[in-house]
């Protein structure tokens, strides 16, 4: 019998049309889209459905988005097929912000608390470096170990006061690197110099998972103080440690440090499988987890859901 991991997509997944067809065809989708938009005082889910996508791709849009898309499924799965994350997930994880989807859908926050938090957060991290000082770099085929390397090496040049660092170690050969533009910029012809398969800029609107985020993670920890996290109903690997956190203590003080620290997503699938996970199921918009999860552990089994279609099939899998 399967063992399920529930994990949850973070930003660059969003999509124009993102959630449409399930509050079209699912009430309960609705509601969680409406409850959304009431506690954001914003009609988030107008964007969502229609776009302009620079509007749904603004850091403070984006977050709220893709936990609102990945709470409506997990909503329609409860619903229609009578699916609890208690019953079916040995464990829950998320990339980035898709910690904080993990963790509402463990019930550790509510969805309306999520999407105070996921505004705030994205705010912040906007905030946080002034536009066009900071960059994000996807280097491919190089090992975690390689890309600290390239990182350190590019720290040591001519503006040795700029930062860059490992923001997701994604497996399968892709790590992200984050910091200074110029350092960035040093990064990726280091990369090219060492023969790196690929290295190239992501359009992004923040260098996210780097130091130069220590403001964002000192708004986070004030909004912890007042929004603290309950005990979820099932453990969530967190970012910071790939470790299980049920205590909601630990939990909180990993949110304040995943703002700055490491992704570490590989480490993360390969401690789920070490605990016997052998299917990962990714509720919300897009593949992108899938993917990178047949590349850390091309055993697994992993399935898709973010159309109805999607929530048929795995209804029946499930």
């Amino acid at each position: 019998m399967a063992v399920h991991a529930f994990i949850f997509p973070g930003q660059g997944s969003q999509a124009v049309g993102m959630g449409r067809d399930l509050a079209a065809a699912f009430g309960p989708a609705r509601e969680v889209f409406e409850e959304v938009d009431e506690i954001l005082k914003h009609k988030l889910s107008k964007v969502m459905f229609e776009g302009p996508l620079e509007e749904l791709t603004l850091t403070e849009n984006a977050q709220p988005a893709l936990m609102a898309t990945s709470l409506a499924v997990l909503r329609v799965l409860q619903a229609e097929g009578g699916i609890t994350l208690k019953d079916k997930a040995a464990v829950v994880a998320g990339h980035s912000l898709g910690e904080y989807s993990a963790l509402a859908a463990a019930n550790a926050f509510s969805v309306a608390e999520t999407a105070l938090l996921l505004r705030l957060r994205g705010q912040a991290m906007q905030r946080a470096v002034p536009a066009g000082q900071g960059a994000m770099a996807a280097l491919l085929g190089v090992d975690m170990e390689q890309a600290q390397e390239i990182c350190a090496e590019a720290e040591l040049g001519p503006e040795s006061r700029e930062v860059v660092g490992c923001a997701n170690d994604n497996g399968g050969g892709q790590v992200v690197i984050s910091g200074h533009k110029g350092a960035i910029e040093r990064a990726i012809e280091i990369a090219k110099a060492k023969g790196v398969k690929r290295a190239l800029l992501l359009p992004v609107s923040a260098p996210f998972h780097c130091a130069l985020m220590a403001p964002a993670a000192d708004a986070m920890a004030e909004a912890f103080a007042n929004t603290p996290p309950r005990a979820p109903i099932v453990p969530v690997m967190a970012n910071v440690s790939a470790a299980k956190a049920t205590d909601p203590n630990e939990i909180r003080d990993l949110l304040v440090q995943q703002v700055t620290a490491t992704v570490r997503w590989r480490e993360s699938v390969e401690a789920m499988m070490a605990m016997g996970v052998t299917s990962f199921v990714e509720l919300g918009t897009g593949k992108v987890l899938a993917g990178l999860v047949r590349r850390i552990a091309p055993e697994a089994t992993t399935h898709s859901a973010g159309s109805p279609a999607e929530i048929e099939a795995l209804l029946k899998v499930l």
